[in-house]
């Protein structure tokens, strides 16, 4: 049975009618307690650790209406007994909600609970429906300590799809706690965008990059409008908040342009969450000049070609270096991602993005 979900039975007696008051009895059990509910309010513990006994005084005609109602619902199943399933979310009734990892953990997406399982959940779209709402593991991890406590966490892109064309990406965190890992609530980022990178700004601000349509723009048109989210965990409610920016002295993306500095490479991230950074940030450079022509600097050579725009698209060609030889230096690397880019964006931190073709990666420039 699964961690989260906890398998409840009632059995019901009635314990005597008196003229003032009468007392019910419910034996309530589950996997790991046995509880109580009689007369007087007091609580004791009873067989087990963590069972407790919850006595409530009803008067007489409470108590006789819920008798009426048991017994019609123990009738009607045969048993005198009923069971049923609740998806736990916290330790108030003494199930452990600490999950083996972040891909195995809860998450709360739209008020609804959806458990991991390797980074994978299935459920019904609604009771008895054959259409499936499926939740996976997307990536872009950022591993930080969220909540103080001296453990490293996580953050990551979650996606959901319900049987449409629609797949709706979501941020949402893990706490890595002494129990185990717990979950947070989803943040909605939108259908079908181009994810970016994930990184951490300042304090335990996450920082989440992506592409998005255009307002009014139809899905079949390619994500063009580079977007930067801000957010903080409350590690209370463990939700998401935004944090409005200070826009005094923030780059404007709708005034960036590709000729307006040198662009200095700062990191690599491929869809499979691989990441290659520059030994030395400030050997790789590139410039874009307005005769359609660029020159980058490397770890070793000089670099130069030609580059094409349309819109957000962006081809580097004829590329030509210098012919010294060095050890160890990245600067094939450097040359072969540019080979690969296809389209660009800016973001409100001043950044310029690369993505390569098929959507494999990005590289990103400050």
């Amino acid at each position: 049975m699964p961690r989260n979900v906890a398998s409840y039975f009632f059995f019901v007696t009635p314990t005597g009618f008196g003229r003032t008051f009468t007392s019910l009895k419910i034996l309530y059990i589950t996997g790991y307690n046995i509880l109580c509910i009689r007369s007087e309010i007091k609580m004791r513990t009873l067989l087990f650790p963590h069972s407790f006994e919850y006595n409530i005084t009803m008067n007489k005609t409470t108590i006789g209406i819920a008798v009426v109602v048991l017994i019609i619902i123990a009738a009607a199943l045969g048993l005198g007994a009923f069971k049923f399933n609740v998806a736990v979310n916290d330790s108030s009734i003494g199930i452990e909600i600490g999950a083996s990892g972040p891909k195995d953990a809860i998450y709360i997406i739209n008020d609804q609970a959806v458990t991991l399982k390797n980074g994978v959940a299935e459920t019904e779209a609604a009771p008895g429906s054959a259409s499936k709402i499926t939740t996976k593991y997307f990536g872009n991890e950022v591993k930080h300590d969220l909540d103080g406590d001296g453990r490293e966490d996580v953050a990551f892109l979650l996606t959901q799809e319900m049987g449409g064309s629609g797949t709706f990406f979501y941020v949402v965190a893990a706490l890595n706690k002494v129990d185990g890992w717990v979950g947070s609530h989803a943040t909605l980022l939108g259908d079908r965008i181009a994810p970016q990178t994930t990184n951490m700004g300042k304090g335990n601000i996450l920082i989440v990059n992506y592409v998005e349509r255009n307002p009014g723009e139809s899905f079949a048109v390619r994500p063009s409008m580079g977007k930067s989210l801000y957010l903080l965990l409350d590690p209370q409610t463990m939700r998401f908040g935004e944090v409005v920016q200070n826009f005094e002295g923030e780059a404007d993306p709708a005034r960036m342009t590709l000729g307006m500095k040198t662009w200095n490479w700062i990191s690599t991230t491929y869809n499979n969450d691989t990441q290659v950074k520059p030994r030395t940030v400030s050997k790789f450079t590139i410039t874009f000049k307005n005769n359609g022509t660029f020159a980058a600097t490397t770890d070793c050579n000089s670099v130069g070609g030609d580059y094409t725009t349309s819109g957000n698209k962006l081809t580097f060609g004829k590329m030509m270096s210098t012919m010294m030889y060095c050890d160890g230096s990245q600067e094939s690397d450097f040359v072969k991602m540019l080979s690969e880019i296809q389209s660009f964006l800016f973001t409100s931190k001043g950044e310029l993005v690369l993505n390569f073709k098929l959507d494999s990666g990005s590289m990103t420039l400050r």
